[in-house]
C-alpha cells in the first residue's frame, strides 16, 4: 500500500511540474507634448499631444503566458493592445491590436497562430536606433511600425547565432478603419484565394558586437483594399538589408528598405535609407540620432529626415526625453515629420517633442 501511495505521489508531482504555468501583465505608458511648424499649406504651426504613440514608444498593455508541457516544450500566448495616453482610447481599432496569438515553443523555435508581427517589422529591432517613436522611420513609411498580420502563422528560431523566421497570412487586415491601422483587406475568400494574403521571411546572424539582418515582406491586394491595392494581382513588396555594430558605450545601425509598390501608379519604386548612432554619455544619459531618406526613383518627390534625441533614465523603468527633428520635402512631397501629423506639400518641417516613459 505504501509503495502504491509513493508511486501515485511521484506521478502527481511529475504532472504538476509539467503543468506549471505563469501569466505576466506588462505595459508601457509614454505621453508627450510636441510642437512643429508648417502643419498646413498656409504654414501654420501646431502644438499637441500625439495620439498614435508616445515620443519614444507607443503605449501598450499586454499579457503573456507560458505553460511547461515537459520535454522542453511550452504552450505560449500573448495578448497586447495599444492605447492613446492623451485620450485613453484603444489603438489599432481593436481590443488587442498589437498582438494576439497562441502557440508552442521548444529548442526548435516557436510557432504561433493569430495576429503576429511580420518579419519586416521584427528585422528593424536593434538596428533602427530611434525605433518606433513619434519621429522615426514610421513617419517615412507607416507600414514599418504597423507591420502586423491578421490570420497568420509565424515561426522563429535561433540556432548558433542564426535566426530564421517567417509568417504567412490568409487575410492580412480585417479592419477597414483606414490609415495604417486598417487597410480593409480581410481575405480568406473562396472566390479569390490569393486576395489579401501576405508572407514574410527573416534571416539574421548575431555575433559578439555586431549583427547582419535581412528580411522580405509581400502583401497582396483585394477588392476594396486601401492604398491602391484593389485586386489580388497587385502586390506591395519590401526588402530590408541592415547591420549594427555595438560596443560598451555606443552603437551604430545602418539599413536600406527597397520597395516595389504596384498600388502606386506614379511612385511604385523607392528606397528608404537610414543610419543612426547612440552613445551613453553617463550610465543615466543617452544621446542618439538618425538620418533617413525616402528616395523615389521615378520622381523628385523625396524626403529627408534628421533627428537628435536625449534620454535621461531616472531608473530602469522611468525616463524623461526630448527630441528635435527636421524633415525636408522636395518636389510635391508632403511627408509629415510627426507620425499621424500633416504638412503642406513641398514644405519643410521642424519639430520638438518631450515626454515621460514608464514601463511596468
Amino acid at each position: 500500500m505504501k509503495k502504491s501511495l509513493v508511486i501515485a505521489a511521484a506521478a502527481f508531482a511529475a504532472t504538476a511540474a509539467h503543468a506549471q504555468s505563469n501569466v505576466t501583465m506588462y505595459g508601457i505608458i509614454d505621453a508627450a507634448v510636441e510642437y512643429y511648424n508648417n502643419a498646413d499649406a498656409a504654414g501654420n504651426s501646431l502644438t499637441r499631444m500625439p495620439s498614435l504613440g508616445g515620443g519614444m514608444f507607443p503605449s501598450r498593455l499586454g499579457f503573456r503566458g507560458a505553460e511547461d508541457l515537459g520535454g522542453g516544450m511550452k504552450a505560449i500566448f500573448q495578448l497586447e493592445n495599444g492605447f492613446a495616453p492623451d485620450t485613453g482610447t484603444l489603438g489599432q481599432n481593436r481590443l488587442f491590436g498589437r498582438q494576439a496569438w497562441v502557440g508552442l515553443s521548444g529548442n526548435w523555435g516557436q510557432v504561433t497562430f493569430g495576429r503576429n508581427y511580420n518579419m519586416l517589422n521584427i528585422s528593424t529591432y536593434d538596428v533602427d536606433i530611434i525605433g518606433p517613436s513619434q519621429y522615426g522611420l514610421g513617419s517615412l513609411d507607416s507600414f514599418i511600425p504597423n507591420g502586423r498580420s491578421d490570420n497568420s502563422v509565424a515561426y522563429r528560431g535561433t540556432f548558433s547565432g542564426v535566426t530564421l523566421g517567417g509568417t504567412y497570412s490568409l487575410g492580412r487586415d480585417t479592419s477597414s478603419a483606414g490609415g495604417p491601422a486598417g487597410t480593409g483587406c480581410a481575405g480568406e475568400s473562396a472566390a479569390d484565394a490569393i486576395a489579401c494574403r501576405e508572407w514574410s521571411a527573416l534571416l539574421r546572424y548575431d555575433a559578439p558586437g555586431y549583427a547582419l539582418i535581412s528580411a522580405y515582406d509581400r502583401i497582396y491586394g483585394g477588392a476594396g483594399a486601401a492604398n491602391g491595392l484593389t485586386s489580388s494581382d497587385k502586390t506591395d513588396s519590401r526588402a530590408h538589408i541592415a547591420a549594427f555594430l555595438k560596443r560598451d558605450d555606443w552603437k551604430l545601425g545602418v539599413g536600406v528598405i527597397n520597395r516595389n509598390n504596384q498600388g502606386s501608379a506614379t511612385q511604385p519604386r523607392s528606397n528608404l535609407l537610414y543610419v543612426g548612432a547612440a552613445y551613453n554619455i553617463t550610465p543615466f544619459f543617452t544621446l542618439d540620432g538618425q538620418v533617413a531618406k525616402l528616395d523615389y526613383r521615378a520622381t523628385n518627390n523625396d524626403s529627408t529626415q534628421v533627428i537628435i534625441r536625449g534620454i535621461y533614465n531616472f531608473s530602469k523603468r522611468s525616463a524623461f526625453y526630448v527630441a528635435a527633428a527636421r524633415i525636408n520635402n522636395s518636389g510635391a512631397a508632403a511627408v509629415a515629420l510627426s507620425a499621424g501629423g500633416s504638412v503642406g506639400a513641398g514644405l519643410n518641417q521642424t519639430g520638438i517633442i518631450t515626454g515621460i516613459k514608464h514601463t511596468f
